[in-house]
């Protein structure tokens, strides 16, 4: 069995677009005629570019190849042009490309994916979800209002989640790490005081950033927040600095947790040397895969640290989340996201029940893609997947920052 025709899709979720502006889709088939499916996460280059990055990375190091050597081919690509070191691009361009491996070898072989990874160590994966507007919500007030996130938490609560996770605290800029605005730290200590009452202890409060933090900045805000006892402090200053990173872990009595921009091993694992996390985040349409990602789950068991796969895509990245979870012992939990669009795609085959995700025991990813709906949504704009904004923060007017995908009314 060797790999032989590669299709990318571009769609594009509707209104109100939880999951970023567009999901590169690819479909991988091989010489037998069997078909995987893999997702390439949120690229630094524009999908039609990163389209061509995807037919060359597959061209040059996977096109003849088998299937199962997953490691060869990961090598091809990880030293290409003599470089030997993470890139987000190629890795983003691989990654999904390796998923759809694991996708053809588990429907070869009639088994899941997680059997093919030293087989199912849970038979219930914890999932969180992030806040979202409620229907009646308004999307301009939603991300400045401790009471309606109080709302939707309690909501996600009733409906079994024990874990949910929010980012009151301002703009992520282009401008690297900044000091967080006053009105901004008594924004985000007002959010977990009136989601704390909301849910009492029937969950866990993640709070969010996005490394728009200096490092004194940080400290200032995971500090305020400590009374709450929230989970998790995400990512608080940018990824690249794990040293400030460590520092702040060191003073904030709270979780660290990172990774979602983070690629291959040698990032993951200089984050665990210096002691910048407790919790890795890596999303695995740009982190190097399933398999290079079950090797950080195992250097993790080494620092005592646990996995949390991150998720701002579409569901075909959520499936390989899942069986890379169900195979680790060290699993916190799974980031999920629930919208119409995203059950549509893969036709109902993953749900989050009670709070928990059961894995399929179907072949390989175990999800059904609706192919034509893929098409049917194609992306016609000219921004990325997630954007920075160049605007600084405000620290007279306060900040109404709805993310690097805001969502849309229509």
């Amino acid at each position: 069995m060797r790999l032989q025709d590669l299709e990318v899709i571009i769609t594009a979720p509707p209104a109100p677009g939880w999951g970023g502006r567009y999901w590169i889709l690819v479909k991988v088939t091989t010489d037998t005629g069997v078909t995987g499916w893999g997702e390439c996460y949120a690229s630094s280059i524009g999908p039609q570019a990163m389209t061509h990055v995807i037919h060359d990375v597959f061209e040059r190091h996977m096109q003849g190849e088998n299937p199962e050597n997953i490691e060869l081919m990961f090598r091809r690509a990880y030293s290409s042009g003599f470089t030997q070191r993470p890139d987000l691009t190629v890795m983003g361009a691989f990654s999904g490309l390796e998923i759809a491996c694991w996708d053809i070898l588990g429907k070869d072989r009639d088994r899941p994916v997680y059997a093919l990874l030293g087989g199912r160590m849970n038979d219930r994966l914890r999932a969180y979800t992030y806040l979202y507007p409620l229907s009646h919500h308004s999307l301009a007030d939603f991300w400045t209002s401790p009471d309606l996130a109080a709302e939707t938490a309690a909501a996600m609560v009733r409906q079994g989640y024990t874990a949910v996770k929010f980012d009151p605290a301002g703009p992520y800029t282009l401008r690297g790490g900044h000091m967080p605005a006053m009105s901004d730290i008594s924004t985000s200590v007002a959010f977990c005081k009136a989601i704390r009452e909301a849910v009492g202890d029937r969950a866990d409060l993640l709070f969010g950033t996005h490394g728009q933090f200096n490092t004194a900045g940080a400290i200032r805000l995971g500090q305020a927040l400590e009374p709450y006892s929230p989970l998790w402090f995400e990512e608080p200053t940018p990824p690249d600095n794990i040293e400030d990173m460590a520092r702040v872990a060191r003073n904030v009595r709270i979780p660290v947790a990172t990774g979602e921009r983070m690629t291959t091993k040698a990032e993951f694992g200089a984050v665990l040397r210096a002691g910048a996390a407790e919790i890795l985040q890596p999303a695995l349409g740009r982190a190097g895969g399933i398999w290079e990602m079950k090797k950080v789950a195992a250097m993790a068991e080494v620092f005592n640290a646990q996995m949390a796969p991150h998720l701002y895509a579409g569901p075909i990245e959520w499936a390989a989340n899942i069986h890379l979870a169900a195979s680790i012992p060290n699993l916190l939990m799974i980031e999920s996201i629930e919208t119409p669009f995203h059950d549509q795609l893969i036709k109902g085959s993953i749900r989050v029940e009670g709070g928990y995700v059961t894995p399929s025991e179907a072949p390989g990813l175990g999800i059904d893609v609706d192919e034509d709906l893929a098409r049917a949504h194609p992306y016609t704009g000219q921004d990325l997947h997630l954007q920075m904004q160049e605007t600084p923060c405000d620290y007279q007017n306060g900040n109404n920052f709805q993310g690097g995908a805001p969502a849309s009314e229509t």
